[in-house]
């Protein structure tokens, strides 16, 4: 079995590294919206560093029959919903119209109690605000370009997609629905999301409210002054 050497110590070290990165760009306002769970404490970080604030767009995948970790599609419960599916993989792993209303109804459940718990009831408006999407990996891509899609529909003025890693063939497509893209890694090979960090806990429900409540206690951008920006960077630098 081939050892890979993880790049990043965690999510939130993952995050502050992305964040020096997306510093350099010339962003007006932005707003940091985070793909829940993974993804928090990734955006966390940036929305400390760049003083703006966090928001969450709820984001299910849909499971294959039987290995529900393979994703062969995604949901997203906004202002705009939005239902992305693989056909490719259905067709391979035999998933039929039934099983997807299935899936489909209890990822919508899924969203609705998150929205309750984590207290987001009324989402920050998004329409004609720059937005960077901010997740901890790309795997398939189904996720993240339902997340996309979604932001492009609700009338964002700019969409940034920010991840700290992803394989290098998923990335072209996902290019295409965005206006920048930042990843801090395209190692290979890749294996999945996880084999690239030291620490990659399950990011849980209590964790997701201690940052959002956090973060609304972070200064404004006026407060806190302009953001310093360092010299560029090409890839990982922290441990």
């Amino acid at each position: 079995m081939q050892h890979v050497h993880a790049i990043f110590s965690d999510r939130h070290s993952a995050g502050r590294m992305l964040a020096r990165v997306l510093a350099r760009l010339t962003l007006a306002d932005p707003v940091i919206v985070a793909l829940p769970r993974g993804g928090v404490p990734v955006a966390f970080e940036v929305a400390k560093a760049l003083a703006a604030p966090l928001d969450l767009l709820m984001v299910r995948k849909i499971g294959a029959p039987g290995h529900e970790e393979y994703g062969i599609g995604a949901v997203v419960d906004g202002g705009v919903q939005q239902i992305v599916i693989d056909h490719d993989a259905v067709g391979l792993t035999g998933a039929d119209d039934l099983y997807l209303e299935r899936m489909i109804d209890r990822q919508l459940a899924e969203i609705r109690r998150r929205r309750i718990l984590y207290g987001l009831a009324h989402p920050l408006a998004l329409e004609g605000r720059e937005v960077v999407l901010v997740d901890d990996g790309i795997a398939t891509g189904n996720t993240v370009r339902a997340a996309l899609k979604a932001l492009r529909q609700a009338g964002v003025a700019r969409i940034v997609l920010a991840v700290p890693v992803a394989p290098a063939e998923a990335l072209p497509e996902l290019q295409t629905e965005c206006d920048d893209l930042v990843c801090l890694a395209t190692p290979e090979p890749f294996f999945s999301v996880g084999t690239h960090f030291e620490d990659f806990a399950q990011t849980g429900d209590d964790e997701v409210v201690h940052l959002l409540r956090q973060s609304r206690r972070l200064p404004s951008p006026a407060e806190s002054g302009p953001a310093e920006s360092g010299p560029a960077q090409s890839g990982p630098a922290e441990n």
